[in-house]
């Protein structure tokens, strides 16, 4: 087919794909002078009338999206008998490709590749069309750095019965959701599973499943738990991994309901990512910069929000600063009758130190079963931002009725008198307070603590002033009473702030 003019006007230059049922070419619009890309039909199949039925749905459906996201549909026609599709020509690589080339990828890289994904097809699910077949080698990264979503091939209205039969398995089975391995109903939540398996492929770099045989990869997703991105790569967040298990959960009704709401955490998890890292580059700052106000205030710091202002303030600073040093040594300088005459000091602080096993878990009854990760505890001490304390993953993003919250709790090992306690979150966007006590055993409710501060909504991270009265002790508490959007909150690390002895 190379060289072929089809309808008078595209001329077939290279072959760039190939599926089951057509191929791409890069082609040549001889009226308007412009690259495209053409689907075209095998000629095989060119009979069958479902088939045929079908390359025109993804015609008609894929031509009714306009998104920065989705590649544009710019014709459809048929030559000889051919039905061909035309698209915009994206030059670049595919995701696949990428992940190939790459390995792992970056994690606020791979972040916003999944949130313009998923923002293509949040305008899919609006249309009432479900892609059904979300993988690397369908998406298409731009020169400008864009993920942008093709091949509607096997695509489906909601609104329609289709020409699918019963029973029949579409799509590729290392991202195939378990409803759709069983041949059961595909929905929009099928979308948001496999994007799931596509973050988790670029975050280690490999699908989570293999096998010998397609079907028995489709039987892994039905059956078998999905591997812990953080095991494979500890350096991800738990709000990313929060995302991944979600999204990939395989009963729907534990699952992200829609993609909007997957694209919520997602934006989350970034501004976390960025914060933890201190810096952005690539498509991950073009993303940030789009990030709702509300997400941005949250868990990014202000000089990542507006970079551009904080450099220009961060300079102002350090010349006054400079000024305000050559006045200072102005004054102190020998023979000058001026001199600096030093202020009263506030109270100084120093910080708690802990010994191994000073904290512990907190998930009293009632509704608390005693236990939330305790194993993971020991993370929020050990000085490696990397590493958190989660609780469990709460349905709806709430506790149950029966339950007031949860948390853990630091022991100083001797009552002191503390004033602040700071802490990173991973994931945030919960609310929680301090509370205190010398007794012993610690209270076995929340009622028997002694509450030291106000409740406050935990970004990247929170100080909580303390208000003791004077008071010492021994043990400090930060129960969470409400959790994040995804159901989970995370402590990284905590610091104790107390009065110096005298």
């Amino acid at each position: 087919m190379i060289g072929a003019l089809l309808s008078g006007r595209f001329r077939l230059e290279e072959k760039i794909g190939a599926g089951g049922m057509s191929t791409v070419y890069r082609a040549f619009d001889e009226t308007l002078e412009r690259w495209v890309a053409i689907k075209l039909l095998h000629s095989e199949i060119s009979s069958d009338s479902d088939q045929i039925e079908r390359f025109r749905r993804e015609a008609r459906a894929v031509a009714r999206l306009s998104h920065p996201h989705v590649v544009t549909v710019i014709d459809a026609g048929e030559d000889q008998g051919q039905p061909y599709i035309v698209f915009e020509h994206v030059a670049g690589e595919t995701l696949k490709e990428r992940i190939r080339r790459l390995g792992r990828l970056p994690i606020t890289e791979a972040l916003a590749y999944a949130i313009e994904i998923g923002r293509a097809l949040e305008a899919a699910h609006a249309q009432r069309l479900v892609h059904r077949d979300v993988k690397p080698q369908n998406v298409l990264i731009d020169s400008d750095g864009r993920a942008k979503v093709t091949d509607f091939g096997i695509a489906r209205s909601l609104a329609d019965e289709g020409l699918t039969a019963a029973g029949r398995v579409l799509g590729t089975t290392d991202y195939v959701s378990p409803e759709q391995a069983l041949g059961e109903q595909v929905t929009q939540q099928s979308d948001v599973y496999s994007l799931g398996i596509v973050l988790f492929e670029m975050l280690t770099g490999e699908v989570p499943f293999k096998a010998d045989a397609p079907v028995a990869v489709a039987m892994k997703h039905v059956r078998e738990p999905m591997p812990d991105v953080r095991r494979l790569r500890p350096e991800v967040s738990a709000a990313t991994a929060a995302v991944v298990d979600r999204a990939t959960c395989k009963e729907m009704r534990n699952r992200y309901s829609t993609a909007a709401d997957m694209i919520a955490d997602l934006e989350q998890a970034l501004a976390i990512e960025v914060a933890r890292a201190g810096h952005t580059s690539g498509e991950a700052t073009t993303v940030l910069r789009a990030l709702p106000p509300t997400t941005a205030e949250r868990f990014l710091p202000w000089r990542l929000r507006a970079p551009r202002r904080a450099l220009v303030l961060s300079t102002l600073l350090v010349g006054a600063a400079a000024l305000a040093l050559a006045l200072l040594l102005t004054q102190t300088h020998p023979g000058s009758t001026g001199g600096a005459r030093p202020s009263k000091q506030s109270a100084q602080l120093e910080l708690a130190t802990f010994r191994g096993g000073s904290v512990h878990d907190y998930d009293p009854a009632p509704g608390g079963d005693g236990q939330e990760h305790p194993d993971d505890v020991a993370n929020v001490l050990d000085g490696n931002p990397s590493t958190a304390w989660t609780t469990e993953q709460y349905e709806n993003g709430a506790f149950p009725p029966e339950k007031t919250g949860v948390g853990l709790y630091v022991d100083a090992g001797r009552p002191v008198l503390a004033r602040e306690l700071d802490l990173t979150a991973d994931p945030g966007g919960f609310e929680a307070a301090v509370y205190a006590t010398s007794a012993r055993p610690v209270p076995s409710s929340v009622e028997g603590w002694r509450q030291l501060s106000g409740s406050q909504l935990v970004g990247g991270s929170a100080q909580f002033r303390l208000s003791a009265g004077g008071a010492r002790y021994r043990d400090y508490l930060i129960w969470i009473t409400k959790l994040p959007r995804g159901g989970r909150a995370g402590i990284g690390e905590v610091s104790l702030r107390i009065a110096q002895k005298r």
